[in-house]
């Protein structure tokens, strides 16, 4: 299967300025060459240096179907390692179609969802955590994200994978070789050195597993729940953070009868806010299933922003203090933004009142945007982005997460066999576990399956 040459649109689906259309495979030079009509008087692609292009027209008998750029790619110095070529056309949809259409009747057949990725795996020109960031980087929409991506993908959490296991293997080579001097009791791995190493990799996948904290935040963004009374302004605040009409904003309690929701990047980090139905007792049966998906909108959220109408609830304190409380007791492990919001409303005097009543309260005007600012940052501040802002390796693969949390529960048991003088050979089953959970991380350890898991997420051309 992977000796097809194959075919597939790379370029975003749909019309467009320009559209482009990648081949690879031992065939492509010869099937595209079959088709392609040089400006340049009988010029052959095959002929043709490596990483060159070449203007001209896609051709059948006496059709002309574009006029194209045609990319040529030569094995081995290609993104999959095969011969690789690459067709700009113009992106109408029908031209897009005629010429994928001519290809399939060539020779190619259609490529699999990342089946160019795949075959650059499978040729080494990728390894399998470097191959899963480009489907990472494809999907960032946020600065940080792209960044984590752009790391993993120059291979920053491979080398320092590959080095620990290279490592390790080391070792285990040794103690592996003494199984076969039993007899002799001789010892070619020094413990010594050996339980040094041990603790420096049970420090680094400890790095690593508490790094995935921060990277499943960074992949997939914080979900943010907005929560108070009805008419207090969260339709407002929302619009503010948005920098547009996302959300009604109406006089009337109860105008937000569904949750609403919306990302923007706040930092480089993605955030993305909840805007809920008031909390309140009501006898409207279609705002009670309102109040009840924001309670499940808070179950789902990773921050809660509890905001309310400063100018009315100057003259009962108490009651606002009372639902901080509730929130609290109900999500104690949730961080809570306190925002009084409306203080436009109040005097100089009223506001001194209601920082000293609230502790850590903010004070907001969402129709003005005061505030706005001071918000967002610290949202931000409650976001470990350091390890980011040092360029350190961070997880943000949950299969990797999963691979490492392995290796750490084996090196553990290592590490304990070391202490109580566990003979060689049952020291080196634990080993060659860690050692597997290491390679199926950079796929040195690998099968069919989880191979099609991985590639079938990503699109197809890439």
């Amino acid at each position: 299967m992977h000796q097809d040459t194959i075919v597939a649109l790379a370029t975003a689906s749909g019309s467009g300025a320009i559209a482009v259309i990648r081949l690879s495979g031992k065939e492509a030079i010869t099937i595209v060459d079959g088709c392609f009509k040089s400006v340049v008087h009988k010029k052959s692609l095959s002929l043709q240096q490596t990483h060159t292009i070449h203007l001209g027209h896609i051709v059948e008998a006496q059709r002309i179907f574009d006029e194209v750029l045609v990319s040529v790619f030569k094995n081995p110095n290609s993104y999959t390692g095969e011969d690789v070529v690459e067709v700009s056309c113009h992106g109408s949809l029908y031209i897009q179609q005629e010429i994928i259409q001519l290809f399939l009747r060539k020779g190619c057949r259609m490529a699999n969802a990342g089946e160019f990725t795949l075959r650059a795996f499978l040729n080494g020109k990728l390894d399998l955590s470097q191959a899963e960031a480009v489907a990472d980087l494809i999907a960032s929409d946020n600065e940080a994200s792209h960044q984590v991506a752009m790391q993993q993908m120059r291979g920053g959490f491979s080398s320092e994978i590959s080095k620990l296991r290279e490592e390790l293997l080391n070792f285990a080579s040794l103690i592996e070789l003494e199984l076969d001097f039993a007899e002799e009791d001789v010892e070619f791995a020094d413990r010594s050195q050996f339980k040094a190493l041990i603790e420096r990799i049970t420090f680094v996948l400890k790095r690593l597993i508490d790094s995935f904290a921060v990277g499943n935040v960074i992949k997939n963004g914080i979900p943010v729940a907005i929560v108070g009374e009805p008419n207090v302004g969260k339709s407002t605040l929302l619009n503010a953070l948005l920098n547009e009409e996302r959300a009604i904003v109406s006089e009337i309690a109860g105008t937000t009868r569904d949750t609403i929701e919306d990302e923007i990047s706040i930092g480089g980090i993605g955030f993305r806010f909840i805007d809920t139905a008031g909390i309140r007792e009501t006898q409207d049966v279609v705002e009670s299933i309102g109040i009840k998906k924001t309670f499940e909108k808070i179950d789902q959220a990773q921050v809660v922003i509890y905001l309310f109408d400063s100018a009315k609830s100057i003259s009962d304190l108490k009651m606002i203090q009372v639902e901080i409380e509730k929130i609290k007791n109900k999500y104690p492990q949730k961080p809570l933004l306190v925002i009084a919001n409306k203080i436009d409303q109040l005097a100089d005097s009223e506001l001194a009142g209601l920082q000293d009543a609230i502790d850590g309260i903010q004070l907001l005007s969402a129709k003005t945007g005061f505030g706005v600012e001071q918000l967002t940052n610290s949202l931000l501040n409650l976001i470990n982005t350091g390890a980011l802002r040092n360029n350190e390796t961070i997880v943000t693969n949950s299969r990797h997460y999963d691979a490492l949390l392995k290796a750490f529960e084996e090196v553990q048991k290592v590490r304990q066999g070391l202490d109580t003088g566990l003979s060689g050979d049952l020291l080196a089953i634990d080993i060659r576990q860690a050692l597997y959970h290491f390679g199926e991380i950079t796929g040195e350890i690998t099968n069919d399956d989880l191979l099609g898991n991985i590639f079938a997420n990503f699109c197809i051309g890439k």
